[in-house]
């Protein structure tokens, strides 16, 4: 058989030279990266900082609060009241409330003052003293019959006549709380200022405020009426202590009517 020819690519081991075979092939390195240049460092802060700068100066501040001026309070005045010639307005009570005071049923008051009224009548009779009702509810019409044509026979000035009745409409008699008292045993004392030295209005100064009643127009009153021992008021209930007392909590100067 002849001797085959070798083919070019087949490369024997041996024909390598050795220092090559020996040396190991190393992989390519990547080429190591170069710091950034401080150029570049500095101009991306500044960046920075001027967008925070920015933000700052857009971002909304709180704004003060408005100064609150306070302006002085006005010195409180008195509110006059409402009155004619000393005397206060009252309205008439409802018929409806009133109850009798007498066996005739001529003479009547509100169901609380009646009630306590004819308690104290006897009770101060049980003790000897005669208590006589005079004169209690009256409506406007029987005021003015009262004021007016009384004014006329006594040839009275309407301030002169006001400083012992009251001008119609302005009566404490309308409310159905007034009662005017009198004793029994001195009649002729009656609607008098000498009622005040009878045993009826001694026994009334002593006990008549447990009956919640009171002297409506007692010496040197502060609506300026004449002084009147046998003119009597019931304070025992809200109503009644309301309608008296809310006008009269007013400086005493302002209800003055000289």
């Amino acid at each position: 058989m002849g001797n085959k020819p070798k083919s070019s690519f087949n490369v024997n081991q041996d024909d390598i030279p050795e220092v090559i075979r020996d040396s190991p092939v190393e992989p390519p390195q990547s080429q190591a990266l170069s710091p950034p240049p401080l150029k570049l460092i500095a101009a991306g802060l500044g960046i920075i900082i001027l967008a925070l700068l920015t933000l700052l100066a857009l971002w909304p501040r709180p704004q003060p609060a408005p100064e609150v001026v306070t302006e002085p309070s006005p010195t409180p005045t008195a509110t006059p009241i409402d009155n004619l010639l000393g005397h206060l307005p009252y309205e008439e009570a409802p018929l409806g409330d009133l109850k009798n005071i007498t066996p005739d049923g001529r003479l009547k008051l509100r169901q609380a003052a009646a009630d306590q009224f004819l308690r104290m009548q006897r009770d101060a009779k049980a003790q000897g003293i005669s208590l006589v009702p005079i004169s209690a509810f009256r409506t406007v019409t029987e005021q003015e019959q009262l004021f007016f044509a009384i004014k006329q026979q006594r040839n009275q000035e309407a301030r002169q006549r006001a400083e012992v009745s009251a001008p119609p409409g302005y009566s404490e008699h309308h409310t159905g709380y007034a009662v005017d008292i009198g004793d029994g045993s001195a009649q002729a004392t009656h609607l008098s200022e000498t009622f005040a030295q009878t045993k009826a209005f001694d026994w009334l100064e002593n006990n008549a405020a447990k009956y919640s009643f009171e002297l409506s127009f007692p010496p040197d009153n502060p609506q300026g009426i004449a002084y009147e021992p046998w003119h009597w008021r019931y304070v025992g209930d809200r109503q009644s202590l309301e309608l008296f007392y809310k006008a009269r909590n007013l400086p005493q100067k302002t209800q003055n009517n000289p």
